[in-house]
This record gives structure tokens, sequence and C-alpha cells, in this order.
């Protein structure tokens, strides 16, 4: 027999399917319980990997939640982001783009400019395909319908065989000593090729990845030169940054 928290956070789970993101409130009325009680329910999904805590609610964690349904998520925060990242990249570049809803906004703002790309986003694929100014290269790999997107040994073998100018990546979370966290141990390798092969990371995370959780953790590469985000961060990521040499660009 379910426990009355379990049969809560079965609400919440459904409701973030059909919604995608909620407020506490909101996660409040459809369970019929207290905002307190809502709060302790969401620290536990997010430490548990299932959900990702956001500024006054929460967000299905990308794992669980299909590609359409994250891609509308704090989009404003991602466009501004992905805006400065663009400003960074030079016509004649190789750029890496790594999967995710904030790199694909990036893609975007990269259609009918003169630069490669090379990414296993199908999302990004669809987005830059019809630009003849692009080249645009599609890393093979087994096929992943949640995140539109290849992963593998095929994807990181051929990560391998390529030089980048730039790597710009996606994190479901970073910790407070500013290493990676991901919600998929799928998408750890993936990230380190990209991080082995590219001469510069930028690392894409709106506000509501800090601090993240996720079972998969990338140390942070030497070659990160920076974060770019939407909102100050909080000290301890600030300070285990500057440690690192790492600058954080609020958008």
């Amino acid at each position: 027999m379910l426990r009355v928290r379990d049969l809560r956070e079965r609400v919440i789970l459904d409701h973030l399917r059909k919604t995608g993101a909620a407020t506490v409130g909101e996660l409040a009325s459809v369970t019929g319980s207290s905002v307190a009680t809502i709060r302790r329910d969401l620290q536990q999904l997010d430490q548990a990997g299932t959900i990702r805590r956001a500024h006054g609610g929460a967000v299905l964690a990308e794992e669980d939640a299909p590609f359409a349904t994250v891609e509308p998520v704090n989009r404003e925060a991602k466009q501004r982001i992905a805006a400065r990242a663009a400003e960074m990249i030079e016509d004649g570049e190789s750029v890496l783009l790594d999967i995710g809803t904030t790199t694909l906004q990036l893609a975007r703002m990269l259609h009918g400019r003169h630069v490669t790309v090379i990414t296993p986003s199908l999302a990004i694929y669809e987005a830059l395909r019809d630009s003849r100014s692009v080249h645009l290269v599609m890393l093979p790999g087994d096929y992943d319908p949640v995140y539109q997107s290849v992963s593998g040994p095929l994807t990181t073998e051929c990560l391998r065989m390529i030089r980048a100018d730039r790597a710009f990546l996606g994190v479901s979370g970073v910790s407070d000593t500013g290493d990676l966290r991901d919600t998929t141990m799928a998408q750890v390798p993936i990230k380190q090729a990209m991080a082995e092969v590219s001469v510069e990371i930028t690392v894409l995370a709106d506000h509501s990845k800090f601090p993240g959780t996720g079972l998969g953790r990338v140390k942070l590469p030497p070659n990160v030169a920076r974060f770019i985000t939407d909102a100050e961060v909080s000290e301890p990521v600030s300070s285990a940054l500057a440690a690192q040499q790492v600058e954080v660009v609020v958008a």
C-alpha cells in the first residue's frame, strides 16, 4: 500500500510531466497539501535526481521529460545565455555543440553564420540543416528519442577524430565544487570527449542548474574558460570556479 507521501510524489511527477514546470503553490493545490509539505517533497525528489528545484517551484529532470516539454522552460533565460555565447564565436571557427535546450538556442543564432558545427543533437541538426553557410557535421551513435540525440561508443570515438576551436556544453547541474552533473551516465563520456578535443570550453547553464544533481559527474576540465548563466551564482560555486580561474558571465 502506497504511503501518503508516495501518493503526493506520484501526483507531483504526473503534473510535471504534463506541464514541464510548476510553482510550489500550484503543486500544493493539485495535491491538497501545504506549501511547507511540498517544499520538503521537492527537496527529496531533487536529491533523488527526479526533478530539479527552480526559483519558486520545480521542473522535471531532463532524463524523464521529453525534449519538447523541457525546451520551453526558462526559454528567455536560455536565449540570453545563447546570445552572449554567440558573440564569442568568430566566423570560420569550428564549434562543438552539446545536446540540450540552451545549446539549441545557440544553434538557432548560428543559422546563416560561416561556421562549422559538430553535434550529437538531432534537434540542433534540424535547426541548422537548411543553412547553406553552416558546415554541419552530425555525429553517429545510438539514437535516444527522449534527448533527440545520439550517444554511445561510436559517438565518443568519432569525437576523438575531431579538433574544435570551441565547445559549448550543457549540463543537468553544477555542484558546489564546480563539477558538472548529468542525470544520465551515457552523456558523461561524450562531455569528456568534447572537452578533450576542444581548445576552449564554455558551459551554458541557467539559474535552475545551480546547485544541480545527477548521478553522472564530469570533473571540471582544465580548458573550461567560463560559465554563462542568467543570474549570480552562490558563493561556494563562485569561489570554486574562481579558484580554477573560470570566469562566470551573467547574461
